[in-house]
């Protein structure tokens, strides 16, 4: 199974910065939300020019797929969506091996202890992630994935990203 995780270097002061500007956006009409499950939008999305800060993540991200994959990094692009969790919240499982996607990665932000734990699945393999804010984790797009009920308090944020070619 492809994967990787790592923690980011800045990440105290970062995640700061993101957390902040996304709160601020949240309710505006600057954000887009969609796959509405279980009373909740998992995917919220943000323009990066509203949340600059998140070209850090986008770049520590295309430099890490060009290294796992043998590729020059900038001949690839990087989508990404927020996920805010609170209380009771999950993700079912999914996969994102839909497009032209070469990576997939979450990077946490806010993790509030019992928060719910990533969970790889590939064919007869599982790999447990347990979130900490600043790590990055990379897997492979064609790999299902869920994150466990949020029994904790407080709102879980993390950053989706998907990692393809550039194209034109």
């Amino acid at each position: 199974m492809l994967f990787q995780e790592l923690t980011l270097a800045v990440s105290d002061k970062l995640n700061t910065r993101l957390y902040d500007r996304f709160m601020a956006l949240s309710g505006t009409d600057r954000v887009r939300q969609s796959h509405h499950f279980e009373g909740r939008f998992e995917n919220i999305y943000v323009d990066e020019a509203d949340i600059p800060e998140i070209a850090i993540v986008l770049n520590v991200l295309k430099q890490q797929t060009g290294k796992l994959l043998g590729v020059p990094e900038n001949t690839l692009k990087a989508g990404f969506w927020f996920n805010a969790m609170e209380a009771g919240h999950r993700t079912a499982p999914h996969h994102h091996d839909e497009n032209d996607e070469l990576l997939s990665a979450v990077y946490y932000i806010c993790v509030p202890e019992n928060s719910g734990d990533l969970i790889l699945l590939d064919a007869d393999k599982q790999v447990r992630v347990h979130p900490q804010a600043g790590k990055l984790v990379m897997f492979a797009p064609a790999v299902m994935h869920e994150v466990t009920v949020h029994r904790g308090s407080g709102l879980r944020l993390s950053v989706g990203m998907n990692v393809g070619p550039a194209g034109d």
